[in-house]
C-alpha cells in the first residue's frame, strides 16, 4: 500500500490531515504546495511539522517541503533541518542533492506527487477521511 499525501497550506490544514490519519490508523504525507519553500520558507515548515509531531506522537506522519526546481531552496531546507525535500529540477542536480541529504539523514523526493489539495475543499475534514480511507 502506498502512503497517501495531502497538500497542506497552513498549520490548521496539517492538523486536519494528521487527525484524520490518526483516527483511521493510517500513515500520511503532509506535503507543502508546489514551490512553497520560496514563499513559506524552510523554518516555517520545519516548525509546523515539529508541532504536528508533538501533537501526534508516534503517528506515522511524514512531511515533504516542495522546493520546485530551485536547488538553493532545497539546500536551505536541508540546512534548516527539513528531512524530506521535493526537488523537480535536473536529474544530475537531484542526484547531488540526494547525496547531501543522505549524509544528513534526509531525503530528496523527485517526480510527481499525487495528493489531495485542501485549498479547494469545502469540508477538509471529510475530504481527508475519504482520501485516506481509499488506501
Amino acid at each position: 500500500m502506498k502512503t497517501r499525501a495531502i497538500l497542506v497550506h497552513s498549520l490548521e490544514d496539517a492538523r486536519i490531515a494528521a487527525a484524520a490519519a490518526a483516527a483511521l490508523g493510517v500513515p500520511v504525507i503532509l506535503a507543502s504546495a508546489p514551490g512553497a519553500a520560496a514563499y513559506l520558507g524552510p523554518g516555517w515548515f520545519r516548525e509546523m511539522t515539529a508541532i504536528i509531531a508533538r501533537e501526534y506522537p508516534g503517528a506515522p506522519i511524514a512531511a515533504v517541503l516542495d522546493c520546485g526546481d530551485k536547488a538553493g531552496h532545497a539546500m536551505a531546507a536541508l540546512g534548516a533541518g527539513v528531512a524530506k525535500v521535493r526537488f523537480t529540477g535536473r536529474k544530475a542536480v537531484a542526484a547531488k542533492l540526494a547525496e547531501i541529504a543522505a549524509a544528513q539523514g534526509g531525503e530528496i523526493v523527485t517526480g510527481w506527487l499525487r495528493a489531495l489539495d485542501l485549498l479547494e475543499e469545502p469540508d477538509p475534514v471529510a475530504a481527508c477521511r475519504r482520501w485516506l480511507a481509499r488506501r
